[in-house]
């Protein structure tokens, strides 16, 4: 005779395999991400249920929630982590549904967005991440709101029931880069999850964390997203910088033929770090990644430029054909 479960007179909580895109299109030298309109406030990615009937895989399925609410037709897609938290959703004392989001990072081109749905918009990533886009300088939203209130938040004690590697000040330190620390572009997540456990967003003050409920006000540190999408968010661009110095990814976010200007920008669009200029020229022409097509643009309105094209014999030749730039801090 078999012995019950310890769980067989628990509730089960049904579960829901949820699909979200982290959709990134270059404009105007600006990384934008495609947010789409939805029944429950504020700005969020496209995403939906997976339907196992339907959906013979999850990314057919994400590809179709994608176009049904967007009108866009996904090219260069790729899985990047599944989200599972329990309250992820925001919803206190949360009994419904649980819901597991898959997330995904999507390329597409700005000339492929011409057909989008009513209520999907193209915005600046940097309007959610605004303390990320060091291309000019160091933003000035670090060193007047967000390291004066990490400091007090680090000075407090840990809480007892973390275990963490690192104490808050080091953690502090790190992540912003700060106190002999470099800063580092491909810890977007750790600085986006420091904020939230601080309770210093928004998303912290919704979902009940106890850090965010204890403040009689918070800093404006970036626009809030629905759900946990701005995590999701943060993490489709950790990835995306990190790929750049190791997969040819870029050339997913440029025309079929570009300037070496335009590669540049892109580059620097994506890591937030400006290059110098004669450096990333040399970088491109020792990773041969691209070949001149003999022809000149003039649409810079200044002096005509040479166009060139991703040499797509690279992918054969070495296994990690990336962009290994090397940001000024």
């Amino acid at each position: 005779m078999s012995l019950p479960s310890e769980t067989s007179d628990k509730a089960k909580v049904p579960i829901e395999i949820g699909l979200t895109a982290a959709i990134v299109a270059i404009e105007a030298n600006e990384p934008m991400i495609l947010t789409a309109s939805g029944g429950n406030g504020g700005a969020g990615l496209p995403y939906g249920p997976f339907d196992a009937i339907t959906h013979r895989t999850l990314e057919i399925g994400l590809r179709a929630w994608v176009e049904e609410q967007t009108g866009l037709r996904l090219g260069y897609v790729e899985q990047l982590y599944t989200f599972g938290d329990r309250g992820r959703h925001a919803r206190p004392s949360d009994t419904e549904v649980h819901v597991a989001s898959i997330g995904y990072l999507a390329l597409t081109r700005a000339a492929d967005n011409a057909a989008r749905a009513a209520g999907a918009t193209f915005e600046p990533w940097y309007r959610f991440f605004p303390w990320e886009d060091w291309r000019e300088q160091q933003p000035a939203i670090i060193a007047r709101d967000i390291i004066p209130e990490l400091t007090a938040w680090a000075a407090q004690a840990e809480e007892p029931d973390t275990a963490r590697a690192l104490a808050r000040k080091d953690r502090v330190r790190l992540f912003f880069g700060i106190d002999g620390a470099p800063w580092d572009e491909e810890r977007v997540l750790d600085r986006y999850e420091l904020l939230y456990e601080a309770g210093l967003i928004e998303e912290a003050r919704r979902d009940g964390r106890p850090a965010a409920l204890s403040r009689s006000k918070m800093p404006m540190l970036g626009v809030a997203m629905r759900f946990d999408h701005r995590r999701i968010l943060a993490t489709a661009i950790a990835r995306l910088r990190a790929k750049l110095k190791y997969r040819p990814v870029v050339f997913e976010l440029l025309p079929p033929e570009f300037t070496l200007t335009e590669l540049q920008h892109t580059v620097e669009a994506i890591s937030g770090r400006h290059l110098h200029k004669q450096n990333f020229r040399r970088l491109v022409e020792a990773g041969a990644l691209v070949e001149p097509t003999g022809e000149m643009s003039t649409r810079t309105g200044g002096r005509p430029a040479a166009l060139f094209r991703f040499r797509r014999e690279v992918l054969q030749e070495r296994p990690a054909p990336g962009l290994r730039v090397r940001g000024r801090r």
